[in-house]
């Protein structure tokens, strides 16, 4: 396990906090909750989350990309909205839970969006993709579950093209004073509360929270991704800080 410091501290956060390696936790996590994450999704962020992938997507398209690859795509739900908002572009989306793969798969099914997104079960780690195959790479919520993120960084611009669009939505913690207070109330009890009511995996929603705090936030984020040979690095807080949209180019 990496060692903890500002940057990779999230690596040392683990939803079981055994001696496994952290992406074998994580993938036995999202098996785990798959049928719920839509539902906790909505729940805990009070659909929120719809308004962050919404202004994600606009950014996403003003650059338009016809090749785009969805690292952490979980069940769907960017790579089914940037492909409504734009028709001429494939979406590839990866992930390590095959549970969430499958309720990705029924609902791209249902959105009649077979024929232009496909799903791979694999490790952001080792993307098997050759260099330079995409023209946009996305991550929504999932960076902080990344095992060593430097390195997910790493594989992620290399299969970005030259010129290529790099965009991470994440939670983040707000830094107003009574912000802060009120979040880390509603993070800490309240969210892990209603886990333990929706979703047998009682650990998975006290994870969340410890993995939010502990990820890298705002310049420390950027500058993984400068270290990864990506440039013009930006972010946007939004919603008091609770989400960032990072965006940067290869």
């Amino acid at each position: 396990m990496a060692e903890c410091t500002e940057a990779t501290g999230a690596e040392c956060i683990t939803p079981y906090g055994d001696e496994r390696a952290k992406h074998e936790q994580v993938q036995e996590m999202f098996d785990s909750i798959a049928p719920a994450y839509d539902f906790m999704n909505r729940a805990m962020t009070m659909c929120i989350d719809k308004l962050w992938r919404r202004r994600a997507v606009k950014m996403i398209e003003s650059t338009g990309p016809r090749s785009l690859l969805d690292v952490a795509t979980g069940t769907g739900d960017l790579a089914i909205k940037l492909a409504r908002r734009m028709p001429e572009c494939r979406v590839t989306g990866i992930d390590l839970s095959d549970g969430m793969l499958e309720v990705g798969r029924r609902k791209v099914e249902a959105a009649g969006l077979a024929d232009r997104i496909d799903f791979k079960q694999a490790d952001c780690l080792a993307l098997p993709f050759s260099d330079n195959s995409f023209d946009c790479v996305t991550v929504a919520y999932g960076v902080r579950n990344f095992e060593r993120l430097a390195d997910g960084y790493r594989e992620m611009a290399r299969v970005l093209r030259p010129g290529g669009m790099l965009c991470v939505i994440e939670l983040s913690t707000p830094r107003g004073w009574l912000t802060e207070k009120l979040y880390r109330l509603y993070t800490r009890h309240v969210i892990p509360f209603i886990g333990r009511l929706v979703s047998k995996d009682v650990r998975a929603y006290s994870y969340l929270p410890e993995s939010i705090a502990a990820v890298a936030q705002g310049e420390a984020m950027l500058q993984l991704m400068c270290d990864a040979g990506l440039r013009d690095t930006r972010f946007r807080a939004m919603t008091f800080g609770t989400c960032t949209i990072y965006t940067a180019y290869k």
